[in-house]
């Protein structure tokens, strides 16, 4: 069953909470107990009023009413950091939602994960096209199992690993294993970004329903279609993949902005849920493919102090190179976490690796709080923010400024070969 509202021209609340209460009277869960799967604070929509709607709807008539943060590889949120993305106080967490419990995805724990099967190599090597040949464990969070009903709850966006963010993607990598989410992102990288991003059936969403088929319940979802805190438009389906593919829908209208031509120069002030590197290099990945040959991006982010909460040593010993980089000597870089390489090859974009040069085709610069010797470290050109000047962005044709970088996809009208899937 899908229920879908809103597009292009937005819908009002009314009509979004209308969708939310018709999807969970669908759902008939009065007496059970239920999990829903978030985001982080790292992805916009407005959580106060989804947040706010699902609890009043089903507080008192759930026997049981959790939500849990699909971190991925994020750091965990604390208890302040959470209520500062639902917007609501302490008090209210005490009293008002005090029938809630919001928590924390633990990708590292074994112990809290539970095995779910094997993706074996033969249908990997058919996923991918040929590309690998290895058996991938999934795993997802134990939580999963405790609960008559889980309903994933969150944006779709371009999404430089799968194509269109949301759906199962909540489920893998969200809430589910390193072993999965390293060869997932890595698989994605191998491909590139500028081929992925953007589009809806990519070969590594084909990947993340695969996984999805080995649950043992059926998910549902709603996906909301969002611009900032304003909501676009919201789906339910008690089939993720539907709700899912009617977001992805509405977002190529609303995320993707087509150039006639590529800029020499991109500044892309990242907003301030992006608090480090491994978040703030959506800056380039949503404009890569708008870049001259030899252009330039420019992440201007001062509050951004740290490479990666996470993964920032890994990444201070391998640096940011180009996939080519990689590949050509793939036994020296095999053994360091997949995934973290998957995310210096998308910051760095495509190139070339001949020789023992690397070519990247463009420049990555970082105008943010991290400081010159780190940025060399990690291979990646410094500048001053306090030089920057965004006047010498604005208005100008060659350049592209953008002040909120991060979530609107920026392709070109008419993509070269590398660009296409």
């Amino acid at each position: 069953m899908l229920i879908s509202k809103g597009g292009p021209d937005g819908l009002s609340r009314d009509e979004a909470y209308s969708v939310i209460r018709e999807g969970l009277e669908h759902e008939r869960l009065e007496g059970k107990s239920v999990l829903f799967i978030i985001p982080d604070s790292t992805r916009s929509f407005p959580t106060n009023f989804v947040f706010t709607a699902l609890h009043e709807l089903l507080s008192g008539k759930a026997r049981k009413l959790d939500f849990l943060i699909a971190l991925g590889t994020h750091r965990a949120m604390s208890d302040e950091a959470i209520r500062e993305m639902l917007h609501v106080s302490e008090e209210e967490m005490r009293t008002r939602f005090a029938d809630v419990r919001v928590l924390n995805h633990a990708w590292d724990d074994p112990a809290a994960l539970r095995p779910i099967g094997t993706i074996g190599k033969a249908r990997i090597a058919e996923l991918t096209g040929g590309r690998f040949s290895q058996d991938v464990p999934v795993a997802v969070n134990k939580r999963l199992f405790e609960y008559d009903k889980v309903i994933i709850v969150g944006p779709v966006f371009p999404h430089e690993v799968v194509g269109f963010s949301g759906g199962h993607k909540y489920i893998f990598p969200g809430v589910g294993n390193a072993e999965f989410i390293n060869f997932f992102h890595w698989f994605a990288a191998v491909i590139t970004n500028p081929k992925i991003i953007g589009n809806k059936d990519t070969p590594v969403r084909a990947l993340i329903e695969e996984a999805a088929s080995m649950l043992p319940f059926k998910a549902s979802a709603f996906c909301l279609s969002v611009r900032g805190d304003d909501l676009m438009g919201v789906a339910y389906s008690d089939g993720v993949y539907e709700a899912w593919g009617a977001a992805a829908d509405v977002s190529k209208q609303i995320h993707v902005v087509y150039c006639d031509h590529p800029f020499e120069s991109v500044l892309a002030c990242a907003p301030h849920m992006y608090d480090e590197l491994w978040t703030g290099g959506k800056c380039a990945y949503k404009t890569e493919s708008v870049v001259a040959d030899g252009g330039e991006i420019i992440i201007y982010a001062p509050h951004i102090k740290e490479v990666a909460f996470v993964h920032g040593k890994v990444l201070d010993e391998i640096g940011y190179h180009t996939r080519d980089f990689f590949l050509a000597q793939w036994d020296k870089y095999k053994s360091y976490p997949w995934g973290t390489v998957a995310h210096s090859t998308h910051v760095k974009g495509i190139g070339t690796y001949e020789d023992g040069i690397e070519k990247p085709r463009i420049r990555v610069k970082l105008a943010t709080g991290i400081s010159r010797e780190r940025c060399e470290r990690i291979n990646l050109e410094y500048v001053d923010y306090r030089s920057i000047d965004k006047a010498r962005w604005q208005g100008k044709p060659e350049r592209l400024y953008l002040d909120h970088a991060g979530e609107m996809l920026y392709k070109l009208k008419n993509p070269p070969a590398w660009q296409t899937l």
